[in-house]
């Protein structure tokens, strides 16, 4: 097992930056890919971004690419995921997922990709 616990959701205005952590517990954290999901009201899950265990390679959305930048530290089990240039349109609550093997390499952009999820944080980006 796994246990994912997300932090530094809140609400800024248009234009500005948060980082989310994502602190993991449980199974060797380097074993995993890691990704950020969202969820806007009314929608589904999308893919954020995410990164191989060895860091060497990240994948972003298109929507986000150029100003989030998603990074791993495995010696505090954490995952990053810097936000700059916020928008109101990512406002939605924001989720960390990990995922092993060959599952993650194939899936990674999807849910499937993953085995287990935080319980997500919310950002709200004011107008």
């Amino acid at each position: 097992q796994v246990q994912l616990v997300e932090s530094g959701g809140g609400l800024v205005q248009a234009g500005g930056s948060l980082r989310l952590s994502c602190a993991a517990s449980g199974r060797t954290f380097s074993d995993y890919g890691m990704g950020w999901f969202r969820q806007a009201p009314g929608k589904e899950r999308e893919f954020v971004a995410a990164i191989r265990w060895s860091s060497t390679n990240t994948y972003y959305a298109e929507s986000v690419k150029g100003r989030f930048t998603i990074s791993r530290d495995n010696a505090k089990n954490t995952v990053y995921l810097q936000m700059n240039s916020l928008k109101p349109e990512d406002t939605a609550v924001y989720y960390c997922a990990a995922g092993a093997g060959l599952s993650f390499m194939i899936s990674y952009r999807g849910s499937r990709g993953y085995d287990y999820w935080g319980q997500g944080t919310q950002v709200t980006v004011s107008s």
